[in-house]
């Protein structure tokens, strides 16, 4: 950033200013922690909060840099330390042996609440539990499976039909913009049963809500490395001012589709309410909710749901533009699968990758995976030690530490991968008769692990399994501009900076 910009942005501007002399009180701390360490043996420190801060924008990267010198290690915060591990040992520690031990706490959930309130995103204990027990029961529904199904195909079928028309005039398109509005278009019809068609652009409400979510993410990220975050929030002033705005956006949107639904459900006969396939009106069946608790619920939801899924496919057809061998290799599995179908409609060939088909597609199951270990839908997962504690790998951890674990940085360790790990190898995930082949969850952490494996893992599967194999079954991808860097936003997911920009041709 030029400097000229720096003084140009205010909000940067304050944050720089301050750092020197948050730098000194940082020296004092450390004095004083010093004189209560010598009993316990703590990981080496890799920085501070403000190098962080100062490296926001490649924040992921920042902590590669950081990972290829220590397993684990702490950054220095005037609150807490922060410590961060690439460890298998540590990640399953933390997320399984001893899970009681860590969870979002207090830290976590004031930087979130604002966004994702008391969401099973943001909470621990009973909260979290009886959330979790009730998802889960939704997943584990074959209704569930099958009407999702039909909507991921009619909408990666209305996708195919825009990009097949971009391609006839020769233009190319923001492939990440589209798949957040067909993503948007799916979860929201799954959710609440509500067809917000922002795909087609009919429905400028739901546009504007997205837009202000994914502000309202990236702001809310932004407060784990602004220390004075509670400050400009309390004077309603800079980011903070911003980000109030942008969650009023999504609640007023949000909390008319929700009483829309109960209104619905009040005036339904009830034989007829039962036949609705939605999870808010199923949630509506077996809870007496509140009206903030299902805002909560759609928000975690989609969080979970469109942005996750929606990035990873626009790295997946990234990854394939630069590996065209893949992207061939995975077209060819799609025919296969498909009986060679004859693509004259798309609803027709959308509706011919059905679950049979789908359980085919290994090598398209193991691209994505691998999608999934170099890009990371949540890149970097963080939880709060809540008594004073031991690692597998001997260090200390303290009461109140944020112990977060890496998987953006996981997935490009030499030790866990081999000497391939920045390759780009869906066959790595392959046996030698070319059936999938699971990795610990401890390796690859892209869904968590333990009690807080991701309810919606296969959910996701089957969603960016079915968008992609209806696109590259039926078109050939290339990037606009070969030589563009491609980076990410630094959210609460992997976001690709700036959209992805590619040409199709007609396969």
């Amino acid at each position: 950033m030029a400097f000229k910009d720096v003084l140009s942005n205010p909000i940067t501007f304050t944050d720089l200013a301050l750092i020197p002399s948050l730098l000194l009180l940082f020296q004092i701390l450390t004095r004083k922690l010093k004189k209560k360490q010598r009993k316990n043996k703590y990981h080496p420190v890799g920085g501070t909060i403000f190098h962080q801060l100062l490296n926001f924008n490649r924040m992921h990267d920042y902590v590669v840099d950081l990972a290829g010198k220590y397993k684990t290690y702490r950054l220095l915060s005037p609150f807490r330390n922060m410590i961060f591990t690439r460890d298998p040992a540590n990640v399953e520690y933390i997320l399984k042996t001893n899970f009681e031990n860590y969870g979002k706490g207090k830290y976590n959930y004031e930087n979130l609440k604002d966004l994702l309130g008391d969401g099973i995103f943001t909470v621990d204990g009973e909260k979290w539990h009886q959330q979790r027990k009730i998802s889960s029961y939704e997943f584990s529904k074959k209704a569930l499976r099958d009407s999702s199904s039909v909507v991921f195909r009619n909408n990666a079928a209305k996708l195919a039909d825009i990009v097949s028309e971009t391609a006839k005039s020769s233009r190319s398109m923001d492939i990440q913009d589209l798949f957040m509005k067909s993503s948007l278009d799916s979860i929201f019809k799954i959710l609440i049963g509500v067809e917000l068609d922002s795909l087609c652009g009919s429905y400028e409400e739901g546009i504007k809500f997205s837009n202000a979510f994914d502000d309202a993410s990236a702001m809310t990220v932004r407060r784990y490395v602004d220390v004075l975050w509670k400050i400009k929030r309390f004077l309603n002033i800079g980011s903070e001012a911003t980000l109030k705005k942008r969650i009023k956006v999504v609640n007023d949107f949000v909390y008319k589709l929700i009483n829309n639904k109960f209104e619905q459900m009040q005036n339904l006969k009830d034989d007829f309410a039962k036949k609705k396939d939605d999870i808010l009106s199923r949630f509506l069946r077996v809870t007496q909710s509140e009206p903030t608790d299902l805002r909560d619920l759609v928000l975690n939801f989609l969080i979970a749901g469109k942005d996750s899924t929606a990035s990873t496919l626009s790295w997946f057809i990234y990854m394939l533009c630069k590996n065209p061998a893949v992207q061939e290799k995975v077209a060819k599995e799609v025919r296969e699968a498909t009986e060679g179908k004859q693509i004259t409609n798309f609803a027709e060939f959308a509706a011919s990758v059905d679950e049979e088909a789908l359980e085919k597609m290994n090598y398209l199951h193991a691209a994505i995976t691998e999608t999934l270990r170099l890009y990371p839908a949540v890149p970097l997962d963080a939880k709060i030690c809540f008594s004073d504690d031991i690692l597998p790998d001997g260090f200390s951890v303290r009461r109140g530490d944020m112990v977060a674990y890496a998987p953006y940085a996981m997935g490009r360790m030499k030790f866990i991968w081999g000497d391939d790990a920045e390759e780009y190898k869906p066959e790595r995930w392959l046996n030698e008769d070319g059936m999938f082949r699971q990795r610990s969850p401890f390796k690859f952490t892209a869904f968590q692990a333990g009690p807080r494996l991701c309810l919606g893992k296969e959910f996701a599967y089957r969603q960016m399994k079915i968008f992609s194999a209806v696109l590259i079954g039926c078109f050939v991808f290339k990037l606009r501009d070969e030589k563009k860097t491609v980076n990410y936003r630094t959210m609460i997911n992997l976001r690709i900076d700036g959209g992805l920009h590619v040409c199709a041709l007609h396969g």
